[in-house]
């Protein structure tokens, strides 16, 4: 089971650039970071643009992976981004996962005025916009013109170090947005359940029926479930699973029956009672089993 972590943008740079070095010093495989203009769900304070972000911990470090989780069309144009993600590829030799994901609602879709989107319209903006990234980052010169964007002779130049193109990290939990993994995603992220569950046994049995559902659409397609990665993510207020190193295991152990290849752990923030997360020791503890090499 590879491990990653979560780091988020909302501490000041030199603060950031020592917890990127050290989870690459712990041995993480990823350094994952929220794409957001801002975060108000929790709260409204400093946020640091993912973008720039990502490129200054790719100059900061040489070995551990890292990308958005997850950044979407709420407010990114798959021109614009392709040309970030082909930079940040470059700037890392090679170390990008792009993380995409359908996007919500709240203060990020709505901050550049365009008009709310249903559920089905979400899911179909979703799909093409991956589409469009995928035809981006494999050819240097592209144009595409589809129900909600417009390319004309887009530059992706001098293209992706990885090939043929940065690997998706796709995040679904309905049927179409698994769809749109299965068909394009080099991995599969899962927070859990799309609607609330009160209990461990409901946040297991919902992601089961999301296993059994991408399992089903790649049949439908003809591709091997086995050829995609599945990362968990372990939301910050996921405290059951992370409230213990046992806790952990357990989790852990529950996963990787469903078919999980990795997971993710936020940083810890034990002086902020709004982003719980895991306490210091068992993320040392975690950390202290992965390989530093």
């Amino acid at each position: 089971m590879r491990v990653s972590v979560v780091i988020l943008g909302d501490r000041p740079w030199p603060e950031l650039r020592e917890q990127f070095r050290d989870a690459e010093a712990r041995g993480f495989t990823t350094a994952w970071t929220y794409d957001h203009l801002s975060w108000r769900s929790l709260r409204d304070g400093p946020w640091l643009g993912t973008i720039p972000l990502l490129g200054a911990a790719a100059q900061a470090t040489e070995r551990i992976r890292f990308g958005p989780l997850v950044t979407s069309p709420n407010f990114r144009h798959p021109a614009l981004l392709a040309k970030d993600a082909m930079t940040l590829d470059q700037l890392s030799n090679g170390r990008l996962d792009l993380g995409i994901g359908a996007g919500g609602h709240g203060f990020d879709a709505q901050v550049l005025g365009a008009a709310p989107l249903n559920a089905a319209e979400r899911a179909a903006r979703f799909a093409e916009f991956v589409d469009v990234l995928d035809l981006l980052l494999r050819e240097q010169s592209a144009s595409f013109a589809g129900e909600y964007f417009t390319v004309r002779e887009s530059r992706t130049m001098p293209g992706c170090v990885q090939k043929p193109r940065v690997p998706f990290t796709i995040a679904a939990a309905g049927p179409k947005a698994l769809r749109v993994a299965a068909e394009q995603g080099n991995t599969w992220v899962t927070y859990g359940p799309a609607q609330p569950v009160e209990t461990p046994q409901e946040w297991f049995a919902g992601v089961a029926r999301q296993v059994a559902m991408l399992e089903s659409i790649c049949a439908e397609i003809g591709r091997d479930p086995r050829s995609m990665r599945r990362l968990a993510l372990v939301g910050l207020e996921l405290g059951w699973a992370q409230e213990s190193i046992a806790a952990w295991d357990d989790f852990v152990d529950a996963i990787a029956g469903l078919g999980f290849t990795d997971v993710a752990v936020h940083w810890p923030r034990p002086e902020d009672s709004a982003l719980p997360g895991p306490q210091p020791a068992v993320f040392d503890e975690i950390s202290s089993r992965l390989d530093c090499g």
